[in-house]
């Protein structure tokens, strides 16, 4: 599978890469089985860069993660985890729910000041059982997360403290590359003018259907030659599922807007000759800022068919024609 490089390091990663919040448990169960599976279909298929983070399944996902790579060769293969939350053991009945099936029994803390990073480091190294990781992001800070005023306090402690540990666990080689790992632009301006970044794992913002990135955000990102990892390429399964009922966006059931909008690209597809979900897969790629696309799932056989929209051709021109205004003129 093709490389890219991450930003100005030495880091490359393949164009497609393996999330963790399913087989950490999100919406529904998975057990160690099928987790392993699914990360063996994805090792089969040429995938060499997994991302995972201590929020999914509150370790979970970690653990399933470390007992999968820990016997590859170690240079083989790229490895983010995230910083921000920090984990304490609770009483089963006290399990916050923050849509995990069956975590780990831990209730979490937001820190992303320097010790609270640092610690978070120590804590994913325990729950990995491995000795290196490569990149650290930053989860979830900002106001899509916390609101407005703790988003405040967040960043001053971001500011104030926690890229400095990321800078000095760069300098003495612990990680490769940092940056961000959330789901709005906004952060990512305002930490990207302050501070250089490697790259920022950003999910849902740049796709087919939400161009949020696209204005500032994209050319900033070329300007300080920061690399974007692409999640949420269906936006939560709109582009992958079409404009069915009970179709969602955004973690929501689509609007009737959202709802026209995917009809309308589903017509565009079908002239095309070509599936939606291909060109929604196919799409970040063709923007050199970007340096994988991530996709997530806890089974095997639904990794092998979103693998498979990579092989669906789709005319590099066909892009051009799910510019927001064209489809909106299609609308009529």
């Amino acid at each position: 599978m093709n490389k890219r490089r991450i930003g100005t390091t030495a880091l490359d990663v393949t164009e497609i890469s393996f999330g963790g919040a399913a087989i950490g448990g999100l919406y529904r169960a998975c057990s160690r089985d099928v987790a392993m599976e699914t990360l063996q279909t994805a090792w089969d298929a040429g995938l060499r860069y997994f991302d995972t983070a201590p929020f999914y399944g509150f370790g979970l996902s970690e653990r399933r993660f470390g007992d999968f790579l820990r016997y590859k060769p170690r240079d083989s293969y790229v490895l983010s985890t995230k910083v921000g939350r920090l984990f304490h053991p609770v009483p089963q009945d006290q399990v916050p729910d923050h849509s995990y099936v069956d975590p780990l029994p831990f209730a979490l803390d937001y820190d992303y000041s320097y010790d609270g990073i640092m610690r978070s480091v120590e804590f994913s190294y325990a729950r990995l059982g491995l000795n290196r990781m490569d990149i650290l992001f930053v989860h979830d800070i900002g106001t899509y997360t916390h609101g407005v005023e703790k988003t405040k306090l967040h960043f001053r402690q971001l500011m104030d403290g926690g890229l400095k540990a990321l800078d000095e666990l760069k300098t003495s080689g612990t990680i490769s590359a940092y940056g961000l790992g959330v789901n709005e632009v906004q952060i990512c301006l305002d930490v990207l003018n302050r501070a250089p970044l490697d790259c920022i794992l950003l999910a849902s913002r740049y796709s087919l259907l939400d161009r949020s990135a696209e204005a500032e955000l994209l050319p900033l990102c070329r300007q300080r030659q920061t690399s974007l990892i692409i999640g949420g390429v269906f936006n939560s399964g709109i582009l992958a599922t079409g404009p069915v009922q009970g179709a969602h966006f955004d973690y929501q059931p689509a609007g009737k807007d959202i709802l026209e909008r995917v009809d309308a690209m589903e017509k565009i597809a079908a002239e095309g000759g070509y599936p939606l979900a291909a060109a929604a897969f196919q799409f970040p790629l063709h923007e050199p800022v970007v340096a994988s696309v991530l996709t997530g799932t806890a089974k095997p056989a639904n990794l092998t068919r979103n693998l498979e929209l990579l092989e669906t051709p789709v005319p590099p021109a066909e892009f051009a024609r799910y510019d927001p205004y064209t489809v909106v003129q299609a609308l009529g």
